[in-house]
């Protein structure tokens, strides 16, 4: 019995398909090479080689251009260019160096373009001080630097004008009605906080309150804008706009204590403007005056305003007079303790009332309206304004 011995073919099967394979490879290495030559040379289009082209706008890394245009951004734009720098000047102290070195920096806003002159509103604190000052317009290369001259300033008010050149003055602010805000609204606070290296810097917020009175002094209270938009030191004197990027308050005092955060505030600018026109035109505030020191009546216990007022119970608004001055207009005709309820046809409800309107709606040598209670009984008196001491 024999045997079927098919060693000899499978070796010859398995030698033709190994030198198969190894042309196959060879084969396509020697394309992929040959391949790019041919499509460097033109012979074969370059899709062959490089596949389906890829466009640009829809592939994984495209660039997105987005053109973000709101109200706040116009504001910010038409209001900035009125925004300038102030460097308070002093002398050195130096008795061998007569020269002036910078004490302080803030921000300021140009009003007014008008006779080869432009009309600059800072705060006074700003330039308190100052033996000269400078206002930096902002521009190329740090912009440019004129001298400034201090027209007026007022300290109970903290409001400053200065005049300058207007050859290097290009926009001026555009005033807003601050008696119109409203609680929510935007608010857009520029200036140059903590230095003229960030000059025009722009904070938005909202406005917090209107209307919040603050005290300033032991005797006076000033009725101020609170926004939460960031104000910090260099802000001072810069402005607060709306929406409309029109000139809404002088952005004034800030806060700021551990852990208080959004506590800025601005001088209205309906209550700026009479001040700055007083400034402009005499290089002063000329107030009305009374002659008389004042107390909120709500400050007062209920059980004072029955015994040593003896008030009628429907009054709880009201300013008390505390103090009469001397030869004042209010000397001859009104007591201590009397309760100021209404000046003309305005009803008082504080001495903050009074106040905004005695310096906004009254002048220098007016007559003017005051009804009071003096022991529960009402009365009104007539008397002449006279020009604050």
């Amino acid at each position: 019995m024999s045997y079927y011995d098919n060693s000899s073919r499978i070796r010859r099967y398995l030698g033709i398909f190994l030198i198969a394979l190894i042309s196959a490879v060879i084969g396509g290495l020697l394309v992929l090479g040959i391949l790019p030559v041919m499509a460097q040379t033109g012979i074969l289009p370059q899709q062959f080689f490089s596949g389906p082209a890829l466009n640009e706008e829809e592939g994984p890394g495209k660039s997105v251009s987005v053109d973000v245009d709101t109200n706040i951004t116009k504001a910010a734009e038409k209001a900035k260019p009125a925004v300038v720098g102030i460097i308070n000047l002093q002398a050195s102290g130096d008795p061998f160096s007569p020269e002036t070195v910078e004490s302080g920096t803030g921000s300021g806003v140009i009003i007014e373009k008008k006779g080869g002159k432009a009309k600059v509103v800072t705060n006074h604190h700003v330039i308190e001080g100052a033996s000269q000052v400078a206002v930096v317009i902002p521009g190329e290369n740090g912009g440019k630097t004129v001298d400034a001259k201090v027209l007026g300033s007022d300290k109970l008010t903290d409001l400053a004008v200065l005049e300058i050149d207007d050859q290097v003055v290009k926009a001026i602010a555009e005033f807003g009605n601050s008696d119109k805000i409203k609680v929510g609204e935007p608010a857009i606070a520029i200036g140059n906080p903590l230095g003229l290296e960030f000059s025009q810097s722009v904070t938005a917020g909202v406005i917090s309150s209107p209307h919040r009175t603050i005290a300033v002094s032991a005797t006076m209270d000033m009725d101020v804008i609170q926004t939460d938009a960031a104000i910090n030191p260099g802000n001072s004197g810069g402005a607060l706009i709306n929406s409309a990027g029109q000139l809404i308050g002088i952005n004034s005092l800030k806060i700021a204590e551990q852990g208080v955060e959004g506590l800025g505030f601005a001088i209205p600018s309906n209550d700026a403007k009479p001040i700055i026109n007083d400034l402009i035109k005499h290089g002063e505030v000329r107030r009305p005056f009374i002659g008389i020191s004042l107390k909120d009546l709500e400050t007062i216990s209920e059980q004072a305003r029955k015994q040593r007022l003896n008030l009628p119970d429907n009054v709880n608004e009201g300013a008390v007079v505390i103090n009469i001055h001397p030869n004042s207009p209010a000397a001859q005709s009104m007591e201590e303790l009397d309760v100021i309820v209404q000046l003309d046809d305005k009803k008082i409800r504080n001495s903050s009332d009074l106040r905004s309107y005695l310096w906004k709606e009254k002048n220098i040598g007016e007559e003017m309206n005051i009804t009071f209670y003096r022991q529960g009984k009402k009365e009104t008196v007539t008397i002449t304004l006279q020009k604050q001491p």
